[in-house]
């Protein structure tokens, strides 16, 4: 494997919201914000930040900030788990439905996120206007993904939407339709493989972009990783992408949205 993501400074800019609903007595507000405002205690180990919170009697939502390694189906486990645990603690016999919901967010929307993979030709002002032309058919959307979609689990539903950008090795660029090609295609095989799929893929000389529906067992690190070697081992020219890569949450609406909100 080429790729572990082990020690790198992977570029990443991740919240998810969580919605847990309870069974039993009404959730306290004051006693749940209590047990919030030790948030840093309560989910130190997990890499866990509370960034904003919203109490109803049945049903509690957090939006959490996090790591590259922490997948959603993690995040959704210890949030249950420690939440519970810590209310529990304070004598409020809180019991979580084993349902849950994790919608990734970000500081853009879904439709801001496909506008900027979808002008990535015309942004970099190309001097030869035929080879913009002929890169533009290397920028697709693949109409059978919908990224408005959750994933489904035998424990909830998962909006887990990510934007991955991938970077050539030394700024290498990629100018011949069989690499521009075989990058395209490997992306899209990956995240077939992969079980994330690519619902946007702009492929330029230097670098990629993809907006993609993850596998929410699988952290942003670990799909990060795993689409440089698919594609590495489909180009067959060894390390063609820079360790580092930037990964990012996002979703329907955007996150001020969602800090107003609450």
């Amino acid at each position: 494997m080429l790729y572990t993501g082990q020690g790198n400074n992977i570029v990443h800019r991740l919240q998810y919201g969580w919605t847990g609903w309870t069974t039993g007595a009404p959730l306290d507000s004051q006693t749940v914000t209590a047990v919030l405002e030790q948030s840093p205690s309560v989910f130190a180990q997990d890499h866990l930040t509370v960034d904003a919170v919203h109490v109803q009697d049945d049903m509690l939502q957090v939006l959490f900030s996090t790591d590259a390694e922490t997948s959603p189906v993690t995040l959704a486990q210890r949030a249950k788990g420690r939440l519970q645990h810590a209310l529990h603690a304070q004598g409020h016999a809180v019991v979580f439905s084993r349902k849950v919901a994790v919608r990734s967010v970000g500081h853009n929307a879904r439709a801001a996120v496909e506008q900027y993979l979808g002008r990535q030709v015309a942004k970099e002002a190309f001097a030869d206007p035929r080879f913009a032309a002929r890169l533009q058919q290397y920028t697709i959307t693949v109409p059978t993904v919908d990224l408005a979609k959750p994933a489904e689990t035998a424990h909830g539903r998962y909006w887990y939407n990510l934007h991955l950008v991938l970077v050539v090795s030394g700024r290498h660029r990629f100018v011949e339709e069989c690499e521009l090609v075989c990058i395209r295609d490997g992306i899209l095989a990956v995240g077939e493989k992969l079980a994330c799929h690519v619902a946007m893929v702009s492929v330029m000389p230097d670098h990629v972009h993809c907006a993609l529906r993850g596998d929410p067992q699988r952290s942003p690190n670990d799909i990060g990783c795993a689409f440089q070697n698919g594609v590495a081992e489909q180009m067959r020219s060894g390390r063609i992408w820079e360790d580092q890569f930037y990964v990012g949450t996002f979703s329907e609406y955007d996150v001020d949205a969602i800090l107003c909100k609450h």
